[in-house]
């Protein structure tokens, strides 16, 4: 069984058994969490649920394994000329989420 759900403004394909890193959550290490904005569900057996915008009743329930920080990004900004520059480093806090089951 496989669902697409929708956090933090992107989108999952996953079945039971995956770790996924979504968009930091405020949730602690070793917490249930439950996403209920199910967009598509598909059994093993082929049939496929498709919602608008979300399935009805479906949600994936997962653990939450830990908080992490994503790769270091620089951000440079630069006019010629002018004597401007600006050098800014960023780093993305992700929540790493263990699917435990889809439920209909």
């Amino acid at each position: 069984m496989i669902a697409v759900l929708k956090t933090g403004a992107k989108q999952y394909r996953v079945k039971p058994g995956d770790v996924i890193d979504v968009e930091k959550l405020p949730v602690n290490p070793g917490e249930s969490v439950e996403f209920s904005e199910v967009l598509l569900v598909a059994d093993d057996e082929g049939s496929v649920k498709v919602g608008t915008p979300f399935v009805d009743k479906a949600t994936v329930k997962g653990k939450v394994l830990g908080q992490l920080k994503g790769p270091k990004i620089i951000v440079f900004k630069f006019k010629r000329r002018k004597g401007y520059r600006k050098k800014q480093g960023h780093r993305q806090k992700y929540t790493s989420v263990e699917i435990l089951e889809i439920s209909t």
